[in-house]
């Protein structure tokens, strides 16, 4: 019995090295072919849509579909035996992520058309600012998400404002316009006042009225103003993030003692793959 549960026990490690290592060949390849895969299936899932090469190629694409699914389910239970705390990996956010990425192809059995769904894999490339150890570029999306972050209460009370800004222009439209001349309801003239003050302009609804017109000009001239607003927010706090110079990134130490993850910033205290605490106290 303890023969066999050292032979388990050289298994889990071999496997996890090879899993969540980045530094050894045989790390680096598998991260490499699972990125491969990725592009693949995605690929595949556009084309299929392709009506002329689904018909001829269906067959072959459903057949790479659930390789490349049985592939994902045994690399996600690999995952799962590979390191010390299970749950940790399942309900981080890659787990959830590698989970959703292998239900397409089963849910298929079930509901017809749900392989399209396998679309989702493509959020596993996010892996490969780890996988190629790019760790500017990781440091870069640590000030990025911070700066989003500290200014989301500001980015909520700015959308707040331009939605009521919408109410009441695009309320304003419908008495100005009325329903001859396109606003049939002050819901839709809010629908032209959203799509207008974001600078779409699709063209379906277009005041008629020379009071509506200039109402419409000055919709479109704000909209140009309110675009850079939230952009400034963020630059904001993404300058203030460098002042204070909180953001820096360990590099290759620091790692996960449970999924082996690096590169965590230099002040966390929890991994950002699994959730486990990085430091005994």
């Amino acid at each position: 019995m303890d023969t066999e549960k050292s032979k388990f026990d050289i298994f889990r490690q071999k496997v996890h090295i090879v899993i969540y290592g980045t530094n050894t060949m045989m790390g680096r390849l598998f991260d490499l072919v699972l990125l491969g895969l990725i592009l693949l299936s995605v690929l595949m899932v556009m084309l299929e849509t392709v009506d002329f090469i689904d018909d001829k190629y269906h067959q072959f694409f459903v057949i790479c579909e659930w390789i490349i699914t049985i592939f994902f389910t045994i690399e996600y239970i690999l995952r799962i035996i590979s390191i010390k705390k299970p749950s940790e990996y399942i309900f981080s956010f890659y787990g959830i992520i590698d989970f959703i990425a292998i239900l397409p192809m089963y849910l298929s059995f079930f509901l017809g058309g749900a392989q399209i769904l396998s679309v989702v894999r493509a959020l596993r490339l996010l892996r490969l600012f780890r996988i190629l150890n790019l760790v500017s570029f990781m440091g870069q999306a640590s000030q990025l998400r911070l700066a989003l972050k500290t200014s989301r209460t500001k980015i909520v009370i700015f959308i707040y404002f331009v939605l009521v800004v919408c109410v009441l222009l695009g309320s304003l439209m419908y008495v100005i316009e009325g329903k001859e001349n396109g606003f049939t309801s002050i819901p839709v003239s809010i629908y032209w006042c959203i799509v207008t003050l974001t600078t779409v302009g699709y063209g379906d609804i277009h005041p008629i009225t020379p009071l509506g017109q200039v109402v419409a000009s000055f919709i479109m001239i704000l909209g140009y103003g309110i675009i850079a607003v939230p952009t400034g927010i963020v630059t904001a706090e993404l300058a203030q993030s460098k002042r204070k110079g909180s953001i820096f990134l360990i590099g290759n130490r620091n790692p996960c003692p449970s999924c082996g993850e690096q590169d965590h910033m230099e002040k966390s205290e929890f991994c950002h793959n699994c959730g486990h605490k990085l430091h005994d106290d």
